[in-house]
């Protein structure tokens, strides 16, 4: 089918950029790297680089920080898109629930204490889940709960989150201001670690995909997909856990990145549909395309000095999503 061919050459496109994508990080820095000196560096032969120097940069500085990217990226556009299905609002992201909002009250708190940077990600991964939870279980009440009471509530514990970062940055000393309002717009020179993105986002797309023809049916509505055999329930609470978890290790990593969940399901939804077979990989591929040449931009725009990486995509995720309301027909739904 034409549709179908289309979509499978959006993905093949996407992972050809991503591959593009990690290579130009891996070239792009105060040191340029050639492409030659890459090949070395990731297949071990370092015979023609002169003291090794370019293949440690590259295999200790910017190899893990783009993967970190590429991982943090995709897990956030993945989130945004399962958030909007679940909520069928196109205004939710991974940190509508306030997701973001705990992790940043987590790891201000290790910061303002003093702690090591293990500790630090450890208090936002815990602050995260701890948001999570608030919002599931203050939103289900005794009963069930419905997209809008959900919506609402997580509003109200991310402004409380939001009270209480101001209280901790009010409070906090000024040798530790710098680094932690680095970590509220998006810092990826701390992610040494990818490993525990990369494995999120594995497993958060084999857990979707089995269910992407539930979640089309889903976004119909709940009374057509029980119509057609969808336990809604279980499906709801799968969800919304699967996007909390992905944005909890994303924040973590990266610290609190914006836009990327909102804007990037809504671009790939123009290109291909709103097929979740297809869309959830898709974007996945798409958001870490986009943070990984944003980080790559804010480690050389200004170098050697470094910019917060959630300062270039709101940068650039502001006028695309203006571009996109402008698109869309008024009074239609998304």
């Amino acid at each position: 089918m034409p549709t179908r061919r289309r979509a499978l050459l959006v993905i093949l496109l996407l992972a050809l950029l991503g591959l593009a994508s990690l290579a130009i990080a891996l070239a792009a820095g105060s040191l340029p790297v050639s492409a030659a000196d890459i090949g070395r560096a990731l297949f071990g032969d370092t015979a023609g680089d002169t003291e090794g120097v370019a293949a440690e940069v590259v295999r200790s500085l910017r190899l893990p920080r783009a993967l970190a990217a590429f991982a943090c990226g995709a897990l956030l556009a993945l989130a945004g898109a399962l958030m909007q299905v679940l909520l069928r609002n196109p205004l939710a992201d991974p940190y509508v629930l306030g997701i973001s909002g705990g992790a940043s009250v987590g790891a201000l708190g290790a910061m303002l204490l003093g702690l090591p940077a293990l500790l630090v990600h450890g208090g936002a991964f815990g602050g995260a889940l701890a948001a999570t939870l608030l919002v599931f279980g203050l939103a289900r009440g005794e009963g069930s709960w419905t997209q809008t009471r959900l919506l609402l509530t997580g509003v109200i514990v991310a402004a409380g989150c939001g009270a209480a970062v101001a209280l901790i940055l009010s409070i906090a000393p000024e040798n530790k201001l710098r680094g932690m309002l680095f970590w509220l717009m998006g810092d990826l020179s701390h992610a040494a670690t990818p490993a525990p993105a990369l494995l999120m986002l594995a497993l958060g797309l084999l857990a979707a995909l089995p269910f992407s023809r539930d979640l089309n049916l889903l976004a119909r509505g709940d009374i057509t997909a029980r119509a057609l055999g969808v336990p809604v329930a279980r499906l709801r609470g799968g969800v919304y856990v699967l996007a909390a978890l992905a944005t909890a290790v994303a924040v973590t990593t990266t610290g609190a990145v914006g836009f990327v969940g909102l804007v990037v399901p809504h671009l790939v939804r123009l290109a291909i549909g709103n097929d979740q077979r297809v869309l959830l990989p898709a974007a996945a591929l798409a958001g870490g395309i986009l943070l990984t040449l944003a980080d790559t931009l804010a480690r050389t725009i200004v170098a050697p000095q470094q910019l917060p990486v959630g300062v270039l995509t709101a940068l650039i995720g502001v006028p695309v999503f203006l571009y996109l309301l402008t698109r869309s027909p008024r009074g239609g739904a998304s």
